[in-house]
């Protein structure tokens, strides 16, 4: 089967390479021994994830022009049965407006097929690989199938597993993944979805995509599966903090969903801090709105929630977006500063699953960066942060 492209380039190597593509960057970055940052096994079944120093990736990202530390901060959709990247996605990666792509629908294509698709994609922009990412929850969230992909139970199912085999199971999916290129798991859900709301839960209880109805057990389960799958090099995203398990519209199809019991010091929490102490190396904030935290804004737009996950919870790694692409719960902002608007509220990664819209994202926030110094340095260490994500799955050496 075929396997990952593993990048590991100094960065002076990655300066030749610009000049020779003539991608605009900054100076080469020369500070420190270097340090590796991460392999992958041909058979995919295991792989080691190593911290890379945090001063080497700031020092990286540091060297990057306002543009580039800016496109590390987008992931834009490409369906994931294209055999093509998109041209106009595909523009983006090469200007280095956009770092991350997720894989958007159902693909049967198998390992081999996707790894065509993202080998396509990490030839784009060989200095700064993009880092790819899928919904591969299990159940009716399995975006990647076919052959060499295991069919993965749903979330509920899951649950019935002991935590030790469910970790073993975890770290053979994550190494399909791996071989198929796919770095970025945006999973597992930690969701807690309480007994007496059950399926009327849309988004996660009726799609039997949480782990259960007490806090304790689908931290557990959650911390598992984020085990498994950093064994086989591939990272993880907690999802949708504060918890998405309480409402009952779908944020993807209902312009405001309002959960009005969850606030700072809700049981819930837990679930997400036990993923955090699992490693899990990204939390994606939902788009419903909680009304004991921040009635007058989603959370993706909320300082309040994403300050909440950054001191209240102690969560130092990558805070990705729910999609502000297509989603009807941000319908209320213009697509254009939906992105901006989350970066500013402290997150890290816009997701935009509607590819055609995240150039008008990039270039509001590179807009905002250039003209707003104070913008502009937290927007450094935002990349900083993806570009530590991307060292742990091997794609960079910040060294």
């Amino acid at each position: 089967m075929a396997t990952r492209r593993v990048h590991r380039l100094p960065v002076l190597v990655v300066a030749m390479m610009i000049a020779v593509t003539g991608c605009a960057r900054g100076p080469a970055v020369e500070s420190g021994p270097a340090v590796e940052s991460g392999s992958a096994t041909s058979g995919g079944a295991s792989a080691t994830v190593s911290a890379t120093p945090d001063d080497s990736c700031a020092a990286l990202a540091a060297s990057l022009d306002l543009e580039r530390q800016v496109g590390q901060l987008f992931m834009a959709g490409i369906p994931a049965t294209s055999e093509n990247v998109p041209s106009e996605v595909a523009g983006l990666i090469r200007s280095g407006r956009v770092g991350s792509v997720i894989l958007v629908g159902d693909s049967g294509a198998g390992v081999d097929g996707v790894a065509l698709l993202t080998r396509e994609l990490g030839e784009l922009d060989p200095g700064l690989p993009v880092l790819v990412a899928a919904d591969q929850e299990g159940g009716q969230v399995q975006r990647l199938q076919g052959q060499g992909f295991d069919t993965i139970p749903s979330a509920a199912e899951q649950a019935k597993l002991s935590d030790a085999t469910l970790v073993g199971k975890a770290t053979v999916w994550g190494g399909e993944l791996q071989q198929a290129g796919v770095t970025f798991n945006l999973a597992p859900v930690a969701d807690v979805v309480p007994s007496s709301v059950g399926s009327a839960n849309e988004p996660i209880g009726a799609l039997r995509r949480g782990y259960g109805s007490d806090a304790t057990v689908v931290g557990e389960k959650v911390s598992a599966v984020v085990t498994g799958y950093r064994n086989a090099g591939v990272a993880t995203t907690l999802k949708h903090f504060p918890n998405l398990g309480r409402v009952t519209g779908n944020t993807d199809t209902t312009v405001r969903v309002v959960d009005t019991v969850t606030g700072a010091s809700s049981a819930a929490l837990d679930a997400f801090r036990a993923g955090i102490a699992a490693g899990a190396e990204a939390v994606m904030v939902s788009n419903a709105v909680y009304a004991r935290i921040d009635a007058d804004r989603p959370a993706a737009f909320s300082p309040a929630v994403i300050s909440l996950l950054r001191d209240g919870l102690g969560f130092s790694g990558v805070i990705v977006s729910d999609d502000l692409g297509s989603a009807a719960a941000v319908s209320a902002t213009p697509s254009a500063e939906r992105g901006v608007t989350f970066l500013a509220a402290g997150g890290d990664l816009v997701v935009d699953v509607d590819g055609s819209t995240a150039g008008a994202m990039v270039s509001t926030a590179i807009a905002k960066a250039t003209s707003d110094p104070s913008f502009a340095a937290t927007v450094t260490a935002k990349a900083t942060r993806v570009l530590q994500l991307k060292a742990r799955v091997g794609l960079v050496d910040c060294t």
